[in-house]
């Protein structure tokens, strides 16, 4: 496993780690502490970007945009290749820092640096998807079109997951001719200062992809730089909505991407086995700490036979790194959050059919909670309808699927829905009325696989309305340019014949 002596981060800006400026500012040359879940031990300090180290960074993206965007798709997709080829060769490597700095397990830790990794094939790719297109629009007049980058573009990425999330963006950005400033998340910074090693040693010019740590502040001043023509985030939807708006008063491109309240609707005729599994899967896998969990099961009808199956599969869930265990919540914040509904739950009369609030008890160290499956009878309870960002499974039996579907819609979120069912006119049903960006047919986690891009409805995603990967990437991370032209025949052509 990786491990350092408590390292102090640096920011990585025209291919080399910088200081931050120590002076200049109230929080100039501050850090703050670093902590693995598992265990809560510091593990580094991160330094807290000014806004003057912000446009250190960003200066060095604009030099390197010229150069960069003159290259040729095909030139700039080359590097990624060898890119791809470092990733899967320290693969291993990442995993071990994703699981020290974020609480994976390895299994789920080697699956989300190979998730990310399928956008960076889908990067590959773009010189064969992105041609413009060329028509004769009428006798002597054509018309064609071409994609131009935007210039400098930031990045603001969440601790959920350190390496797949910033591959959302990064690769597509980058192989479009943008150059980047990407602000790790402060909780979770170690990897990414070894992907952006590994992008120098793939060949990447310097200054195209630059990295700085920090907070707030820093995300504030990437968005407030004029030289900064787009943004992207993924994070709350409370903050997603914050950046937004602070975006658009700059009349700047923003695309930002937040939080989810996702449903899974068991119909009688689901598979039970099939269903049990996935939904346990769906509920606790990476400990609840991910925007596609679907974490509310709305039964139709009173299925306890399924509710036993789930039951059971969490109760024989354990704590630990290894494959099938769960992993801890990454940090006290979130301990307090997830316990906090939980009680709440309780104290209205749902029952607590398994309780994961003795594995805080139960470890001295680290941020512990266990899979937890609540039994609800009071459609308002909190646990319902808010993200709680945890290992804890609301159920909820309904009448019909008319009910079922209504309380779905009624969810401001849009991320993603999940029907179980093995009717083909029932899955269709539902899906077509899910009010949700990604659905699943017996799938939890219905994240598409590239080239299906990735991204929600309504409270789940501010800004631009489209997807963060696939062709929505391409078209957040390009303008363009449509040309018409005639051309007036020689008066002399006859060197033709």
């Amino acid at each position: 496993m990786f491990t350092q002596d408590q390292p102090r981060l640096r920011n990585w800006i025209n291919g080399q780690f910088v200081d931050v400026v120590a002076s200049g500012s109230e929080q100039a040359g501050k850090t703050i502490p670093v902590t693995s879940p598992y265990n809560a031990r510091v593990i580094g300090h991160v330094p807290l970007s000014t806004t003057t180290d912000v446009a250190i960074a960003v200066a060095a993206a604009q030099a390197a945009f010229p150069a960069w965007s003159s290259r040729t798709i095909k030139d700039r997709a080359a590097i990624l290749i060898k890119f791809h080829s470092l990733l899967t060769k320290h693969v291993d490597q990442l995993a071990d820092m994703v699981v020290l700095e974020h609480g994976k397990n390895k299994a789920e830790a080697i699956a989300s640096v190979l998730k990310g990794q399928e956008t960076v094939e889908y990067a590959l790719s773009l010189p064969q998807v992105v041609q413009g297109k060329m028509l004769e629009v009428s006798r002597g007049i054509s018309c064609y079109d071409t994609r131009v980058p935007l210039g400098v573009v930031a990045s603001v990425v969440p601790f959920n997951f350190p390496v797949m999330v910033p591959m959302w963006t990064l690769p597509i950005a980058i192989a479009m001719g943008n150059t980047m400033v990407l602000k790790p998340s402060e909780k979770v910074p170690f990897t990414m200062t070894k992907i952006v090693e590994l992008l120098k040693e793939a060949g990447l010019p310097d200054g195209v992809v630059n990295l700085v740590h920090g907070t707030a502040d820093a995300v504030n001043a990437l968005i407030d730089h004029e030289d900064v023509k787009a943004v992207t985030f993924v994070g709350t939807s409370h903050i997603a909505e914050m950046v937004s708006q602070r975006c658009h008063k700059l009349n700047k491109r923003v695309l930002a991407l937040g939080g989810a309240k996702n449903h899974m609707i068991s119909a009688p005729d689901c598979n039970l086995e099939m269903t049990s599994t996935d939904v346990v899967n769906s509920y606790s896998g990476c400990s609840g700490q991910r925007c596609m969990a679907a974490t509310v099961l709305l039964t139709i009808g009173q299925q306890q036979e399924l509710v036993d199956k789930i039951v059971a599969k969490s109760e024989a869930l354990r704590p630990g790194s290894n494959a099938g265990e769960v992993g801890p919540v990454i940090d006290q914040a979130s301990v307090d959050k997830i316990t906090r509904y939980i009680n709440e739950a309780e104290a209205s009369g749902a029952r607590i059919l398994v309780d994961g609030r003795p594995w805080t008890k139960n470890h001295s160290e680290g941020f512990w909670v266990g899979p937890t499956v609540i039994l609800h009878s009071n459609k308002q309870d909190a646990a319902l309808h808010d993200e709680i960002f945890g290992p804890v499974l609301s159920i909820l039996a309904v009448d019909t699927a008319e009910e079922a579907l209504a309380i779905e819609n009624a969810n401001p979120y849009g991320n993603a829905a999940c029907i179980y069912t093995s009717s083909g006119a029932t899955a269709d049903h539902f899906v077509k009325r899910f009010s949700a960006g990604m659905c699943g047919v017996n799938i939890g986690v219905a994240v598409p696989r590239e080239p299906f891009s990735f991204g929600g409805w309504n409270k789940s995603r501010f800004g631009n309305h489209c997807d963060i990967t696939g062709d929505g990437g391409v078209e957040f991370f390009s303008m363009r340019r449509k040309v018409t032209t005639k051309w007036v025949p020689q008066e002399n052509a006859s060197w033709m014949s």
